[in-house]
C-alpha cells in the first residue's frame, strides 16, 4: 500500500508542486493538504496520515506547535518538517515538539523522498549541512574541563593500567620496570586521579572499555 502523506504549507503553490511530484513517487500517495498549522491538527484527525510533511512557518498555528499537537494526540503520526531556515533553534524545537527528521526547502525533491522513506521506516532525518550545524554547535559547547581521559595518561602511565587490567600488582609490576613499590603506587594513584575512578575493580573495568585487556 502506499503512504498517505498529508502536505501542511501556507502557500498553495508549494503544496501543488510537492502533490505532483510525491504522487509520482510508486510507494507514496498525497491525501490531503493543509494550509496552517490548525488545518494539519484537523486533517490529521480525519485523514490519518502516515506522514506530514510540516512547514515551520505558518499562520493560525506555527508548524512546531501544530507538530507538538498531532504527535501528542496521534504518535503514530510520523511528522517530517520542511523548512528554509537551517538555524539550530528550529531545528531543535521542532525535534523536541516530535518531529521525526528535517529537511530544507532547497533541496531537490530526490533528498525530501529519501527523507520521506526514512522517516516511514523509523529513522530520523537530518540533511548533512544541518547535522554539520549541530556537531559544530556542540562541540563549541562542550567545557575546557571535560574530565581527563584515557589520552591524558603518560606512557609508562598506559604500561602500568594496562598490568593492573591484566592482574599484576604493585610488588609485580615495579619488578617489570625496576622501580619502588612506592614509586608504582604513586602512578597508581595518579592514574586513578585523571580518570576519575577509585578502586582497582574500576581500573580493570575502565581498561576492558578501551581494549586493553580481554579480562572480562
Amino acid at each position: 500500500m502506499k503512504m498517505k502523506i498529508l502536505i501542511a504549507d501556507d502557500h498553495a503553490i508549494v503544496r501543488q508542486g510537492l502533490r505532483a511530484l510525491i504522487d509520482k513517487e510508486d510507494d507514496m500517495m498525497v491525501s490531503a493538504e493543509a494550509g496552517t498549522g490548525a488545518e494539519a491538527i484537523a486533517l490529521t484527525r480525519d485523514e490519518r496520515p502516515d506522514i506530514i510533511v510540516m512547514d515551520i512557518s505558518m499562520p493560525d498555528t506555527n508548524g512546531i506547535d501544530a507538530t507538538r499537537s498531532i504527535t501528542t494526540a496521534f504518535p503514530e503520526v510520523k511528522v517530517l518538517a520542511l523548512s528554509m531556515e537551517s538555524d539550530r533553534r528550529f531545528v531543535v524545537e521542532v525535534l523536541k515538539a516530535g518531529a521525526n527528521g528535517y529537511v530544507l526547502k532547497d533541496a531537490a525533491f530526490s533528498e525530501l523522498a529519501t527523507a520521506i522513506r526514512a522517516v516511514a521506516a523509523g529513522e530520523t532525518y537530518l540533511p548533512s549541512r544541518v547535522t554539520t550545524l549541530l556537531i559544530k554547535e556542540y562541540l563549541q559547547r562542550i567545557p575546557e574541563d571535560v574530565p581527563a581521559t584515557y589520552e591524558n595518561l603518560s606512557t609508562r602511565e598506559r604500561e602500568i593500567l594496562q598490568l593492573i587490567a591484566n592482574g599484576s600488582n604493585a610488588k609485580e609490576i615495579a619488578f617489570a620496570f625496576g622501580v619502588s613499590v612506592k614509586t608504582v603506587e604513586n602512578q597508581r594513584h595518579s592514574i586513578m586521579k585523571k580518570l576519575d575512578l577509585f578502586s582497582i575493580a574500576e581500573l580493570t573495568k575502565y581498561a576492558v572499555r578501551q581494549g586493553l585487556t580481554s579480562l572480562k
